[in-house]
């Protein structure tokens, strides 16, 4: 990002301001570092008053239209999304877009859904590339690691969101194939793309640290007897796994975390035979509604941030309290 010759910077309680000062008319603040939660007030707000300006930002700043506001630490980042062409995949990059990470998107099949996502974050300024990959096969995600090195550069969050899950069943109906098919996705595809990650990020390996993110589920905890048991254990294996990974590579400047969203309004209930899962299921859960791919995105940037610098081998949930 390029900024006029005569901008200038101010650091103000922990945020980087860029001030650009016109020849005509009220300073400009061209681009702000910080985190958005510590500044609501900034999301739209005309400040034409000095001593207005003064008072929120110090005696350089004065603001006048719309500002955007980023987190420090994303701004010309690397963020590999996996499954991040539909739901909370989705999600997830396109808020990392906003916040100003160069984003990697990987998806299996579906070009088309990808592709939009990476051109709504293009149109609204930001950075970002799709990129095919089956994660269950460790060729294709060493190949996807190199894409992501050789176009993006090496990256500095993983977020382990692919997953799958089948049509609702009991166990004594499941074939070998279909828990085989689940764990090679949602649990060795997980493991696979954190190695790559680790070998880029970490401090032993020539990196500089970095963050993972895995998606697990309340699934893990709850057990989903009558529907998907074999899912919920591969999302069983996605905690220790994170709890294990985080202390491993603690040292090594990686954190390692994970949310385990509850029931999501999002495409993957239809792979279980019911889409409109959320729907029905809504009005039995604490909260009386489902939640959104949105609010499980926020969380997961914030365990992506230095906002959360201390949290490593944390398992968030964020289920409305079911």
């Amino acid at each position: 990002m390029s900024f006029p010759a005569n901008a200038v910077g101010q650091i103000v309680d922990r945020f980087c301001v860029i001030v650009h000062i016109r020849a005509a008319g009220p300073p400009e603040i061209m681009h702000v570092h910080g985190s958005p939660s510590r500044l609501p007030a900034w999301r739209a707000v005309h400040l034409r008053d000095r001593a207005a300006a003064s008072a929120m930002l110090g005696p350089m700043a004065m603001m006048v239209g719309e500002l955007k506001v980023q987190p420090a630490a994303a701004i010309g980042n690397v963020i590999l999304v996996t499954g991040g062409g539909r739901g909370i995949g989705a999600a997830t990059a396109r808020l990392a877009g906003r916040y100003g990470y160069t984003v990697a998107i990987n998806y299996l099949a579906n070009t088309e859904a990808a592709n939009s996502v990476v051109q709504e974050i293009r149109s609204n300024g930001g950075t970002a590339i799709a990129f095919a990959a089956d994660i269950s096969h460790e060729v294709e995600v060493r190949k996807l690691f190199q894409s992501v090195d050789r176009y993006l550069g090496r990256i500095a969050v993983l977020v382990n969101n692919a997953g799958i899950v089948d049509r609702q069943a009991r166990v004594e109906a499941m074939t070998e194939t279909r828990p085989a098919r689940i764990l090679a996705v949602n649990v060795v595809g997980t493991f696979l793309c954190a190695r790559e990650a680790v070998l880029r990020m970490s401090r032993r390996h020539g990196g500089s640290g970095g963050a993972i993110v895995n998606v697990s589920s309340v699934a893990a905890r709850l057990g989903s007897p009558g529907e998907y048991v074999d899912y919920a254990a591969s999302k069983a294996a996605i905690d220790t796994f994170t709890l294990g990974l985080a202390k491993e590579v603690a040292a090594e400047g990686i954190r390692v975390n994970a949310v385990r969203p509850g029931i999501i309004d999002t495409e993957i209930h239809a792979s279980s035979g019911d889409p409109k899962r959320a729907q029905h299921l809504a009005g039995a859960l604490p909260l009386g509604r489902a939640g959104t791919a949105d609010e499980v995105a926020q969380a997961i940037l914030w365990l992506a941030s230095a906002e959360s610098s201390y949290c490593s081998g944390t398992i968030m949930d964020v289920s409305g309290a079911r």
